[in-house]
């Protein structure tokens, strides 16, 4: 059964700056220079401390930060049989539309050297072990509830289709889709037996879909294959996602989804803007016990764009973002409470979490905050949920 947990209950998103040990490690395992045991061990090493940190700090739902991955996605590449970590320029050799290609490197804050990604060239395999060992690890080190996040199925579907070389094996990126299901119902499967509190599903590409149209694609690797009609690409990504969301028992843990608009630059200018409006029938449908979503910039416009939808209102608990991850700039307490108490005119208090909009580094080379700053905001974080109790309990 899920934990009781208390009112506005806090957590992270995910990732979290990577130390100069675990990058030097994490090159020499690109490069097979570093033996597995070694760098399990730092891995969990590091692992341990961020856990730490979270505990001291008074986050209530514990995440690992992600030290072991490259990236949000690319990571699977070491995880999933039939799958390959390349880098950009090893990718443009691949591409078709190469000037299409070299736009999207253009408009992105971020060294293409800092970009790599994982790539179907096989048949996928499932090898027993997604995020699963992450999350035997952090059970070594808190008995809080505990948050696993994993790239979602539409996500990895769109990351990993490159058509020149995934199409020899695939008739289509929707055949790959189907596999890529397969998968990623057998890792829940192994989460739910090893006891997760949250599986949050992460679709941060979702607003490529809806937000992009007719300007520069600018998300990452998950941009790269073949833009469709935006209400036909939805319907895809919702079957998709849909499946995955409905496998998960609910009366074993919380089903998360969580969506966001870029999380690779501290200049907002270049990240995407706009409401969830387009993406409200995607929600409802696929019906996430919790929605993740990013709330502290205005770029994500206004909560009653989301809350005065009954479908929203009635079925699903808001992860509320009130952090925002790449900025130096502390939030205060009257910010954030301000921001919940927003969200309390729309939905029951206890249908209100707290959390940051992003992760802290999701691409492991560029990071988008320091610990120093991390810490200051989580501290804010934890202290508005502790007013808050105390006004509503």
């Amino acid at each position: 059964m899920i934990r009781s947990l208390p009112l506005f209950p806090t957590s992270l998103i995910g990732s979290m700056p990577r130390s100069k040990e675990v990058l030097k490690a994490l090159r020499m395992n690109r490069r097979g220079t570093i033996g597995r045991n070694d760098f399990n061990k730092l891995i969990e090493s590091e692992t341990q401390k961020v856990v730490k940190l979270q505990e001291n700090l008074g986050i209530d739902i514990i995440t690992s930060g992600e030290i072991g991955r490259d990236n949000y996605v690319s990571f699977v590449s070491d995880k999933i049989g039939g799958v390959r970590m390349m880098s950009m320029s090893e990718m443009l050799d691949y591409i078709e539309d190469k000037k299409a290609f070299e736009n999207i490197l253009t408009t992105l804050d971020v060294p293409a050297v800092s970009i790599k990604n994982a790539i179907c060239v096989g048949k996928l395999n499932y090898n027993g072990d997604i995020v699963a060992n992450e999350l035997m690890t952090m059970k070594k080190f808190t008995n809080k509830p505990i948050k696993i996040t994993m790239p979602g199925p539409y996500l990895l579907t769109r990351s990993m289709w490159l058509p020149t070389l995934s199409g020899k094996i695939y008739g289509s990126k929707e055949e790959l889709g189907q596999d890529v299901i397969k998968i990623m119902k057998e890792e829940i499967d192994h989460l739910m037996d090893i006891g997760v509190d949250v599986i949050q599903l992460d679709e941060p590409v979702l607003t490529e879909v809806v937000f992009t149209e007719g300007k520069p694609r600018s998300f990452m690797c998950a941009a790269l294959s073949e833009r469709k009609d935006p209400k036909e690409e939805l319907e895809f990504a919702c079957s998709l996602i849909g499946q995955v969301m409905g496998h998960i028992d609910r009366t074993k843990t919380v089903a998360s989804l969580h969506v966001c608009r870029g999380n690779w630059s501290k200049n907002e200018s270049i990240l995407l803007s706009g409401s969830y409006t387009p993406l409200l029938d995607l929600f409802a449908e696929v019906n996430p016990d919790l929605l993740t979503l990013e709330f502290s910039t205005p770029r994500a416009g206004e909560l009653s764009s989301l809350l005065t939808d009954s479908r929203i209102r009635e079925l699903t608990t808001l992860g509320l973002g009130v952090i925002n991850p790449r900025t130096d700039e502390i939030e205060t307490l009257d910010s954030i409470l301000t921001r919940a108490e927003e969200a309390i005119n729309y939905l029951p208090r206890e249908k209100v979490w707290l959390n940051t909009d992003c992760g802290f580094a999701t691409f492991s080379n560029s990071p988008v905050n320091i610990l120093e700053n991390i810490s200051r905001k989580i501290r804010s974080l934890t202290e508005a949920s502790s007013i808050l109790r105390s006004k509503y309990e």
